[in-house]
């Protein structure tokens, strides 16, 4: 079992900047088969966007994926976590600051990202959600 924050996250991590429209954001998730991206300003990080938040924050009030920025639309009030934090402190931060993703940074760069489904495989794989996470993507 793993106990701290480096031996469960997921180091593939994709990025987009800001600037870039939600459609690229969006093709991105498609290609790469996920629900979020970390929204970059240059090397620093200053948001994350997730499929949901381009859902309800953009298409909902129909707007124009070609012309709205990631940035107007991702989320800013992130939480993250270091490479060295224990798996209990990623569980805590994620249920106080009531988040499904954090990303993981060291030395102000970000080296991975941790997912509630990475915390519910590691702590109870044979949960609903661990399976779930657990299973190969339904495209």
């Amino acid at each position: 079992m793993a106990s701290q924050v480096s031996e469960l996250m997921a180091t593939d991590v994709a990025t987009v900047d800001q600037h870039a429209s939600l459609r690229k954001a969006a093709q991105l998730m498609r290609e790469k088969d996920i629900g979020d991206v970390v929204v970059t300003e240059g090397d620093r990080l200053c948001g994350i966007l997730t499929d949901r938040d381009i859902t309800v924050r953009a298409v909902a009030d129909n707007c124009d994926p070609e012309a709205m920025e990631v940035g107007e639309v991702a989320s800013k009030e992130l939480r993250t976590l270091s490479p060295n934090d224990s798996v209990e402190e990623a569980v805590s931060l994620m249920r106080e600051a009531a988040v499904r993703r954090a990303p993981v940074v060291r030395d102000g760069e970000v080296v991975g990202i941790v997912s509630l489904g990475d915390l519910a495989r590691e702590q109870d794989s044979r949960s609903a959600l661990g399976q779930i996470s657990a299973a190969p993507s339904n495209r």
